[in-house]
């Protein structure tokens, strides 16, 4: 098989959100054949692994519509059109959990979903976590989003992916990471 690499012949954009847009592209392959493809176009995401100590982590509990479901789950967001991924992770934690990390250490990027979404998810490793100082911006959460943070050991984390109330992709991957 070659490496050429298919060529967009159009591309129409179907709807466009807060997040992602959708397209259709006519797309033109290297053997002559012309497939229709529907892309969700995403900017990318972060997932953070806030270790608040050595062997504990800080999961959040979140309401997710599209499955009608409360979550256990890595807090994670959608990196800001400009943001590079660190900054989006530290500003994610500030917002998603309500701490400051003072380090911030990548860890891994994943396509979750290759086949229709060019979201790439980055996994950071998130450390020395404190509450805001005084003079500080206190940060806020999306509209969207109504999260109870608690604090697990990592073997409960495990634990919990285990028994199937861990049932987010994400975290289920960033617990194999750490």
């Amino acid at each position: 098989m070659s490496n050429a690499h298919p060529t967009v012949k159009r591309s129409q954009t179907v709807f466009e959100g807060r997040i992602f847009k959708v397209t259709v592209d006519r797309v033109g392959y290297p053997d002559g054949r012309t497939v229709t493809m529907d892309v969700i176009r995403h900017p990318g995401s972060v997932v953070l692994i806030a270790m608040p100590a050595p062997e504990r982590v800080i999961l959040v509990q979140q309401y997710r519509y599209v499955v009608d479901r409360w979550l256990w789950e890595f807090p994670a967001g959608t990196i800001d059109p400009g943001e590079d991924p660190e900054t989006a992770a530290l500003r994610e934690c500030h917002e998603e959990i309500g701490k400051i990390a003072d380090r911030a250490r990548k860890v891994a990027s994943f396509f979750p979903t290759p086949g229709f979404c060019d979201e790439l998810m980055t996994f950071f490793v998130l450390s020395d976590l404190r509450d805001r100082r005084p003079g500080e911006a206190a940060a806020a959460q999306d509209p969207d989003e109504l999260l109870t943070v608690k604090e697990f050991s990592i073997s409960d984390a495990r634990e919990l992916l285990r028994s199937g109330e861990i049932v987010d992709m994400k975290t289920a991957l960033g617990l194999t990471l750490i």
